[in-house]
């Protein structure tokens, strides 16, 4: 190619990238319990033709720790096919397991960091525990894509970038009865910016049971 020819393609590269961007629409999702409170902690996401896949594109591993005998953080979120590396910062052992539909793994016990990161191939939610310590509760959300996000104290989350066509709005909480997203309304991704409310039915935390205090040493 010309060299004189070359920063013309640039341009026209810059260019369409810049239009794609105005193309692309926003979305703030305001989510509820069925009493018109805010709900904290909710994942929103996106599902529709459109999304960005993760394959061929190097992602991060994410992280999903275990501290105090707790989860951290509680509540992971993934796009599909991301991996997740396990360490064990406590100095104890566990055996961390999922028997989700979403996906079902085990890492017998074990202390420090598995040598291969967990790789969660499609949408849905799984839940972790631990095979020692059974108060021990985490989720991973694994979405189509990368765009999400999780609400704030207002109840309020807010999605940028959407692309173009019908998409429709899920949403997610520990607190619901089925370990399943909650369908919302659906949004024109082209669409400058809009705004929605999403009510999730929420069930009463119930009170695991925790370490007795006292018990001495814990064996793993």
């Amino acid at each position: 190619m010309p060299s004189l020819l070359r920063p013309l393609v640039w341009i026209a590269l810059l260019w369409l990238a810049f239009a794609e961007g105005l193309n692309a629409g926003t979305v703030a999702v305001s989510v509820t319990d069925d009493t018109g409170k805010p709900v904290q902690g909710a994942v929103v996401f996106v599902d529709g033709p459109g999304l960005t896949p993760v394959t061929g594109t190097p992602e991060p591993v994410a992280v999903m720790d275990q501290i105090g005998k707790k989860f951290v953080p509680q509540v992971l979120v993934v796009p599909a096919g991301a991996e997740v590396s396990f360490p064990n910062s406590d100095n104890i052992r566990h055996h961390v397991y999922s028997f989700s539909e979403a996906h079902s793994f085990e890492l017998p016990l074990y202390a420090g960091t598995p040598t291969e990161p967990v790789r969660f191939p499609a949408p849905g939610v799984v839940v972790l525990g631990c095979n020692i310590h059974d108060w021990m509760r985490g989720y991973i959300v694994v979405v189509p894509g990368r765009l999400f996000a999780v609400t704030g104290a207002d109840g309020m989350a807010r999605i940028a970038g959407l692309p173009g066509g019908r998409l429709r709005l899920m949403a997610w909480h520990p607190d619901l009865a089925l370990q399943r997203a909650v369908a919302g309304d659906e949004v024109d991704g082209a669409a400058p910016s809009s705004a929605t409310r999403i009510a999730l039915a929420l069930k009463r935390k119930l009170q695991l049971r925790r370490a007795p205090a006292g018990r001495g040493a814990d064996p793993y």
